[in-house]
């Protein structure tokens, strides 16, 4: 590494990066894309969940202007309509000093489901309610949550993009199948969802093909607006569920949007948060992925950023890993340069590597750490 001016774009940065190629600096790219954004505007946190005001993805771009770092945008609007209602108008409205409780009933043939979302003041929306938790008689309502999408909103893609426009690459995201997409979809939860893997393992197999199906054609209507990348997003893919159970019911679909993605000349990236080498070794050697992330560090994580540089950079690029807590949230800026200097000597060597954190970034992480982190990038991560 060593000193140079800039030369490319943030988006141009970006793309090159996560496309396994060297670009004019390390980008550096920091999992801001929630509390922080909102934390900025000032306002009570359910002006921007609940009333998009102003909407979150308006927020991080006034967040990428105000740290300055290299944009990484996931929330382009590929708003899936479903046949039918999925949830109903609002039944009931409640605020407090604190929080706003929002209760929403939906109704699919005979089966309800009931959601309560409280937004709160200065911290991320939380969700209770859940269907039946009896997998047999769900299906009307699991076939009604995993048809496939039949529209999206291409002028309010089109605008976020234009209201991004070089300040970073703009991706939208998808999810895949797996233990860790089907949480909130069952009253018990993880207990049930492994119970039925064991017990009644043709009802978990027919909840994969229809997630399958449905973000197999998202994907189509997605890749036909050609955004800058394709973000694959699951929390806890080995965390979750096993590696056994993540090869069966994962890992094929996220063979199968890659190839469509590397087909159609759009790169694609991968968020799991949590345990992930495994992860990477099968997406690198097996799958059409770009780029993954976040590479987190032991105990949540299980990633030696690099040992995975010199074992797998070759195949595909990589993104992370400050710890988000004992770094960027309670560390000073110096022990956040001193990381980041770190990161991108494991990492930075030949490009393929963009400067971020180990997932999310908390709602009081100080602004100076992240300050310190773009600084470190703009100077250390400059190559010969």
């Amino acid at each position: 590494m060593g000193t140079g001016m800039s030369t490319m774009t943030s988006r141009e940065r970006m793309i090159v990066a996560m496309t396994n190629r060297q670009p004019d600096c390390v980008p550096v790219a920091p999992d801001i894309s929630n509390m922080i954004p909102c934390r900025l505007t000032g306002k009570p946190f359910w002006e921007i969940y609940y009333f998009a005001d102003p909407p979150l993805w308006r927020a991080y771009i006034e967040a990428v202007k105000y740290f300055g770092f290299d944009g990484w945008f996931t929330e382009g609007a590929m708003q899936y309509q479903w046949p039918g209602e999925r949830f109903s108008a609002v039944e009931d409205m409640r605020k407090t000093a604190e929080t706003w409780v929002v209760r929403t009933r939906g109704q699919i043939d005979r089966h309800r489901y009931h959601i309560e979302t409280t937004y709160y003041v200065a911290d991320s929306p939380t969700r209770t309610g859940r269907p039946m938790s009896d997998i047999d008689t769900m299906w009307p309502l699991l076939e009604a949550w995993f048809a496939p999408p039949v529209g999206y909103n291409p002028e309010l893609l089109r605008r976020q993009r234009q209201e991004l426009g070089e300040l970073g690459a703009f991706g939208v995201s998808i999810s895949y199948p797996g233990f860790q997409a089907w949480l909130d979809l069952f009253q018990g939860g993880l207990t049930d969802l492994s119970l039925w893997y064991y017990y009644n393992h043709g009802a978990i197999e027919r909840l994969r093909e229809l997630h399958e199906r449905q973000v197999l054609k998202q994907m189509e209507m997605i890749l036909d607006e050609r955004p800058d990348f394709v973000l694959l997003g699951a929390s806890g893919t080995l965390t979750l569920q096993s590696p056994r159970i993540a090869r069966e019911l994962s890992f094929p679909t996220i063979q199968k949007l890659t190839r469509m993605a590397r087909e159609a000349g759009v790169p694609t990236m991968l968020h799991s948060c949590g345990k992930e080498r495994e992860l990477v070794r099968w997406c690198a050697e097996e799958s059409d992925l770009n780029c993954i992330n976040p590479l987190e560090i032991p105990p949540m994580g299980d990633c030696d950023l690099a040992e995975i540089k010199q074992t797998h950079g070759h195949q595909i690029a990589l993104m992370g890993n400050l710890h988000t807590t004992d770094v960027m949230l309670l560390g000073t800026p110096e022990d956040v340069a001193r990381a980041a200097r770190a990161a991108i000597d494991a990492a930075g060597a030949g490009g393929g590597f963009i400067l971020s954190t180990g997932d999310q970034c908390g709602r009081d992480t100080p602004d100076e750490n992240i300050f310190a982190l773009v600084e470190v990038a703009r100077t250390y991560g400059r190559y010969h």
